[in-house]
């Protein structure tokens, strides 16, 4: 790795030594950029027309045009665009919400409009447009924004803040250099990166196929299958039920506000299961807890061992009806009010088989139908209730089939982890890169 001949103090603590040629000053004094805002209400939407660009677009440090926010007529994007129409090589950063502080870079000419939560950068000649974009995706910037950004509902910063941000740089042909030696470093990470996801992508598939295939057909291939009343087929000799045929459904916390939720030391704080904790697994992981505040004596209902919890609002219908099952005792915990818990009475159904079932896709497509809304999706509850399952009448058989699915998936879940894993290091390593070289640790010009 090689350095450089000389450095110097930066003179900011969190920069350190930069090269002895390099300088270091405010964003707004050395790149003289031009930012501006979008539209600060949201337009009326067409079926095409010019796309409308936010924050949910910036995808992995790139605008991804597949997740516009809608479509304006040419006459609004004309109107729009007298403060400023986006070109190549143009930097935008999110400056609120959930995702602030992330860059991406115009790559090639499209026409486009951008939403207010999003900035615009444009610098003049004698500086590269590529060497700023990979600066301000680098550290030292990120963790400026991070310190200097502030709360409402969600975090921001202010264009008054953000161009008092420092940042530190060489010569434009030095930062040319560094732009062309980042881009092919970066893109070969990238690739390798991008394989490997596809290969999370089959592996997920697979899992998803082997739950598809179990659960309707069972783990006898020589039993005869009929076609069911949902429009599938299922082994003869199983028998179709309704969820409130099998258990009941309980509700999550009730009465509780935003402050009685992850306090510190409280010595009245108990367990809850947060809505993420049943988005992301099959069975729920004991140590993804949040606290919440419970008294003595407050009727709420606790959690045991086999309950079957599910997402009755979401966001969008992807997690609508989603389930997870609880495979051992916690000790005074509760369910998000988001939330229902499902406990089987009858003895002829097992918990983990009857939760294999309802994640696959067979039975999920037939209860995202079921979600309602707009803004936001729901289910009703009397609709999980009259919910229709095919499963076998051996509780034994049912046991089988978890065990197998069991041995299947976890033996997938492992190899997933393990390349994505590799991922994490490779992006790591694209992050080390990328603040290493802009901040001039590592020499790539002679």
């Amino acid at each position: 790795m090689r350095k450089y001949d000389s450095y110097k103090d930066s003179g900011i603590e969190w920069v350190g030594q930069i090269p002895e040629n390099w300088n270091v000053n405010a964003l707004k004094r050395v790149v003289k950029i031009k930012i501006t805002d979008g539209p600060h209400e949201t337009p009326t939407f067409i079926d095409e027309g010019v796309p409308f660009i936010s924050a949910e677009a910036i995808k992995d440090s790139r605008i991804d045009f597949n997740y516009c926010r809608g479509y304006i007529s040419k006459d609004l994007d004309n109107l729009y665009s007298k403060k400023c129409k986006p070109k190549v090589e143009d930097i935008f950063i999110v400056k609120s919400g959930s995702t602030t502080g992330k860059i991406a870079i115009v790559e090639e000419q499209k026409d486009f409009n951008i939403w207010s939560p999003l900035a615009l950068v444009r610098l003049q000649n004698f500086y590269h447009p590529k060497y700023f974009y990979y600066l301000l995706q680098s550290t030292i910037f990120q963790d400026q924004v991070k310190v200097f950004w502030s709360f409402g509902t969600q975090p921001n910063i202010g264009m008054n803040v953000l161009e008092r941000l420092f940042i530190c740089f060489p010569t434009k042909n030095e930062q040319t250099a560094i732009a062309q030696y980042l881009d092919s470093k970066t893109k070969a990470i990238d690739k390798k990166a991008n394989l490997l996801e596809k290969k999370i992508g089959y592996y997920k598939e697979l899992r998803k196929s082997i739950i598809n295939e179990t659960v309707t057909k069972g783990l006898d291939k020589s039993a005869a299958l009929q076609e069911n009343d949902l429009g599938f087929e299922t082994p003869s000799t199983w028998s179709k039920k309704r969820l409130k045929d099998l258990g009941f459904l309980y509700s999550g916390l009730s009465g509780k506000s935003g402050d009685d939720f992850n306090q510190d030391d409280n010595p009245n704080n108990k367990g809850f299961i947060p809505f993420t904790n049943i988005a992301n697994n099959t069975y729920l992981k004991k140590d993804h807890l949040g606290t919440v505040v419970v008294f003595d004596g407050e009727k709420q209902n606790k959690v045991k061992e086999g309950d079957i919890f599910f997402l009755m609002s979401s966001e969008g219908y992807e997690d609508i009806g989603k389930s997870a099952v609880l495979a051992e005792n916690i000790d005074d915990t509760y369910l998000n009010s988001f939330c229902k818990g499902f406990r089987i009475k009858q003895k002829h159904c097992n918990p983990y088989f009857l939760n294999y079932l309802l994640l696959s896709d067979y039975y999920r497509q037939i209860l995202i139908v079921e979600g309602k809304g707009f803004t936001r999706i729901n289910l009703k509850m009397e609709k999980v209730n009259d919910f229709e399952v095919y499963l076998p009448k051996n509780l034994n058989e049912q046991s089988d089939i978890v065990s197998y699915l069991d041995h299947k998936t976890q033996t997938i879940d492992k190899i997933v982890g393990n390349i994505q894993n590799q991922i994490t290091t490779l992006k790591e390593l694209r992050k080390t890169l990328i603040n290493d070289v802009v901040t001039g640790k590592i020499k790539v010009v002679e």
